[in-house]
């Protein structure tokens, strides 16, 4: 019976993303309450583009954050692996597809974006409570100068840190 609902369950996933990369997120756009994002990624061990949905508690036009929760596993999602590899990611949402860079929120930024969260999607709480982890909080913005000319010399150096600029 597992392995039915797990056919299914990837079935209406894989035609999910189809249409909503299709349409660039005009179909499939919201998701329990949520802005949907098409996430692309390039990913750390394969050099390949990888992509993904995810729901995204807030998207506006200064950025797009997204909690790295996987449902709550002990493990982090193959996708922040990716994105702190390679913070220059494409974001696909409401008939847009653009590049931002991700960083990952903390301190009091992490804090404040946690309990606005929350406070919107008890969901993620929940998800807090099954691990031991602390899920990270991504921030996905636009390129600024300064963050370019930082990725620009790290590609032409070939820096082994491969850790996303915190806030």
């Amino acid at each position: 019976m597992m392995r039915a609902k797990d056919a299914l369950y990837r079935a209406f996933t894989t035609l999910h993303g189809a249409v909503f990369f299709r349409s660039k997120g005009r179909v499939f756009g919201r998701a329990a309450g949520m802005t949907v994002v098409g996430l692309v990624t390039i990913g750390r061990k394969t050099g390949q583009r990888r992509t993904t949905i995810l729901t995204a508690p807030i998207a506006d036009d200064d950025r797009v954050v997204l909690v790295a929760s996987f449902g709550g596993d002990d493990r982090h999602p193959a996708w922040y692996h990716n994105l702190r590899a390679t913070p220059a990611v494409q974001v696909t949402l409401r008939g847009t597809t653009r590049t931002l860079i991700a960083r990952i929120a903390t301190g009091p930024e992490r804090v404040a974006l946690w309990e606005q969260i929350v406070k919107i999607h008890g969901g993620y709480g929940r998800y807090q409570q099954r691990t031991d982890r602390l899920i990270p909080v991504v921030v996905l913005e636009p390129a600024s100068e300064d963050r370019c000319a930082d990725q620009a010399a790290d590609a032409v150096h070939h820096r082994d840190d491969h850790d996303l600029p915190e806030a």
